[in-house]
């Protein structure tokens, strides 16, 4: 800046001697006030300001692995079905959305993220699928000023520990998943149980909220047994299990792996003598398992998409674009997005500040959610539910396979904000 003279905005300079502005001759002081006004009442944008003049959204998850079926390709049909039922854009500047594969990896995705922040323009991040990626682009997200909304991930660190002002979770943890479960399955008589879980976040946080609350309830864990990422032979880890004698074997893992396990148990006849708890299921699984095998799971889930009729006229839309029911994944996705983008609409602006606030100050009401509200470590309370995989005979046509057995009202099936263990929530 020249000695004496004033930028504003890099585009205005007033220096110390008369400036020409819109054709009158002002002194300082008054071209500062009436520059002041046209800020306020007269720049164009000045109400609604987009950044790089657009609203652009990553789905970022497993496109082609072992979780592509419970999020994958649907999620981006979901994400862009929601900005076309908000019209395409947003305080006048279009809606593009994008997508990566982070091959459930969290170096990969953690620098897809970077290049998506630093160099690509995007606004918001979502999806992810995967606790070790989601928990990476959740800082990144925070330090670039951007937003990070997790689809289907466990681990309770990515509103605890490590939650951040510029996240949202919008479906589960582990905490919602296995507390209600475990402590209606122990009251049952079924209280000595056995893990098999999966050994990364997703998996141990699942397993440590499940043994605490069967603990809790008065029954026994006997025993646990890890493996990796994507296994195709559990021979191995049902026998141990087999030979634990458990009331209860318990998956703590998901997509491929949680079919898979489920699949080779029956096939041990693990069946007729213990129980078979899955601690996350997908209806995506239940459709790659097939009924006989996947009959009589009990579980806890966020969304079905025959729960009642609105839930069903949006799922037949994303059928008729997916060619597959949606699972609670894919619906998340499109109800945070169009969250987001109305959250946008409502402060003027894509600052992620200013539209994580009024994110949380707007109740979350579509067909996935009614009455949701994001607290401020980020979670999305709502309520989830207790459901069961029918029987081959009690299924009446495709993609009929849940019976949803209650409600667990979101202030109880998410830990209270209390226990978050969120800096944020420490008031």
């Amino acid at each position: 800046m020249d000695d004496g003279q004033l930028t504003l905005c890099g585009k205005v300079r007033i220096k110390d001697h008369t400036k020409w502005l819109g054709g009158l001759a002002v002194r300082p002081q008054l071209a500062l006030l009436l520059f002041s006004a046209f800020l306020v009442l007269g720049a164009p944008g000045a109400r609604a300001q987009v950044s790089d003049n657009v609203v652009k959204i990553g789905v970022l998850n497993d496109q082609s692995g072992l979780y592509a079926d419970l999020g994958g390709p649907g999620s981006v049909v979901a994400a862009r079905m929601a900005a076309e039922d908000a019209g395409g854009s947003v305080l006048g500047k279009p809606v593009e959305i994008v997508f990566a594969d982070h091959q459930n990896k969290a170096d990969v995705g953690v620098a897809i993220a970077r290049r998506w922040f630093e160099n690509e323009n995007v606004d918001m991040a979502i999806g992810f699928d995967n606790s070790s990626v989601a928990l990476g682009v959740e800082q990144l997200a925070a330090e670039h000023h951007r937003i990070a909304i997790a689809g289907a991930v466990g681990s309770t660190a990515f509103t605890g520990k490590g939650c951040t002002p510029n996240e949202a979770s919008w479906i589960y943890d582990s905490y919602a998943l296995t507390t209600s479960l475990a402590k209606s399955t122990v009251a049952e008589g079924r209280d000595t149980w056995f893990f098999i879980t999966v050994d990364y976040a997703f998996g141990h946080s699942l397993e440590a909220d499940a043994t605490a609350a069967v603990k809790a309830a008065g029954g026994k864990v006997l025993g646990s047994v890890r493996h990796p990422l994507n296994t195709s032979d559990f021979s191995s880890y049902l026998l141990q299990a087999q030979a634990s004698g458990a009331k209860v074997v318990a998956f703590a893992n998901g997509g491929g792996d949680m079919v898979n396990a489920v699949k080779q148990a029956n096939e041990f006849g693990l069946t007729k003598k213990q129980s078979m708890v899955s601690l996350l299921v997908f209806i995506s699984d239940v459709h790659s398992m097939e009924l006989q095998a996947a009959q009589g799971l009990k579980f806890v889930t966020a969304f079905y998409w025959d729960r009642d009729d609105e839930s069903r006229a949006w799922s037949k839309r994303f059928f008729d674009r997916h060619g597959r029911m949606p699972t609670m994944a894919q619906a998340s996705v499109y109800s945070a997005v169009r969250h987001y983008l109305a959250a946008i609409a409502a402060s003027g602006t894509d600052e992620a500040k200013a539209v994580m606030a009024k994110m949380r100050e707007m109740p979350v009401n579509d067909f996935y959610v009614r009455n949701g509200r994001l607290r401020e470590d980020g979670r999305l309370v709502h309520d989830m539910y207790f459901a069961q995989v029918k029987t081959p005979s009690e299924s009446v046509q495709p993609w009929d396979y849940y019976k949803i057995l209650g409600v667990i009202p979101g202030d109880q099936a998410f830990r209270p904000l209390a226990e978050s263990g969120c800096p944020l929530a420490v008031h």
